[in-house]
């Protein structure tokens, strides 16, 4: 029996593949600096896809344990670009990526407001006015077309990451 309780998150209309990806401006951050981007510009400056990967604040395992698993699976290592998305500042995301050595980059998201954008944030138990998103991939052509997709339908709930990269176009 695990040490935390399963909570189902509810029904999402989160985008599907074929749908057009809502755009967005955020801070882009890496562990050298950070600017503001739009999605748009980030789809486009890829060979490959863009997966898109929501997770809660780098600071929660949960969060962690996606970014190892992806980092062990070499998602970085494709013609794929990985962009994180989560609520955690920019400095939050910077000493993140300092601290585990991650080849990844992430969209600085605090207000949660693309989480709300793509109907992947949920509440926190207890927390009036607090969320975070769920934990969510979406693929993205250079387009911004959503080419598959996957998000959590419990908390915490993880994919079959092997279903995962088909699903993607990764495999």
């Amino acid at each position: 029996m695990p040490d935390f309780e399963v909570v189902e998150l509810g029904p999402t209309d989160h985008p599907e593949p074929g749908d057009e990806a809502p755009e967005f401006t955020r801070p882009f951050v890496t562990t050298e600096f950070w600017e503001d981007r739009t999605l748009s510009n980030l789809v486009r400056d890829t060979d490959g896809p863009t997966i898109l990967v929501f997770t809660p604040m780098t600071g929660s395992f949960l969060a962690k344990y996606v970014w190892d698993e992806l980092a062990d699976r070499n998602w970085n290592e494709g013609s794929a670009q990985i962009v994180g998305v989560t609520a955690s500042t920019p400095y939050g995301i910077k000493r993140f990526l300092a601290d585990n050595d991650y080849p990844f980059r992430f969209v600085s998201d605090p207000s949660n407001e693309v989480a709300a954008t793509y109907d992947v944030a949920h509440d926190l138990d207890g927390m009036t006015g607090v969320s975070e998103p769920r934990i969510a991939f979406f693929a993205l052509d250079s387009d911004r077309t959503v080419q598959g997709a996957w998000v959590a339908t419990d908390w915490p709930e993880f994919p079959d990451y092997d279903d995962l990269e088909s699903e993607l176009g990764l495999a």
